[in-house]
């Protein structure tokens, strides 16, 4: 089983909507596009220098890449099966430990929160790189969800 705190993930610019899903789950996972990188080669060199499994649809970019993961299908929730097929641990942590959006870490805010945030809520969340603000919500509740019925 490969979890979330061990395997480091690069995904092609073909995997954008599976990156921001695999950093709620905790997983280190480093998105081309946010990088910069289009190039195959580069892709190749960036997942052997930082160790990352490298997910990507693109089957010649795959044969190529020791250790690289192919996803056949388009669809996310598709996609997010064939990992769990591949053994790969996919569940929300009891802590976000990921920002969704840079994939940077999080930590917990202190209060006061910005008044966006519901007030029933209990524990905030901030991305120590880019600020993003991080609470379970509605939508760590579908997320939830939709992993469970993998």
């Amino acid at each position: 089983m490969r979890s979330s705190e061990d395997t480091p993930l690069l995904l092609d610019v073909m995997c954008g909507k599976l990156a921001r899903l695999l950093r709620m789950c905790g997983y280190d996972a480093a998105y081309a596009l946010d990088r910069g990188v289009e190039d195959d080669e580069r892709l190749r060199e960036i997942a052997r220098r930082e160790g990352r499994v490298l997910l990507t649809r693109d089957e010649e970019l795959a044969r190529r890449t020791t250790g690289s993961v192919r996803l056949r299908t388009r669809h996310v929730d598709d996609q997010l099966r064939e990992l769990a097929d591949a053994g790969f641990e996919l569940a929300l942590p009891a802590e976000p430990r990921r920002c969704a959006s840079c994939n940077g870490p999080l930590e917990r805010a202190d209060p006061p929160h910005p008044e966006h945030v519901p007030d029933d809520v209990e524990a905030v969340w901030r991305c120590t790189d880019c600020g993003q603000r991080y609470w379970k919500g509605s939508h760590w509740d579908d997320v939830e969800t939709r992993l469970a019925g993998l």
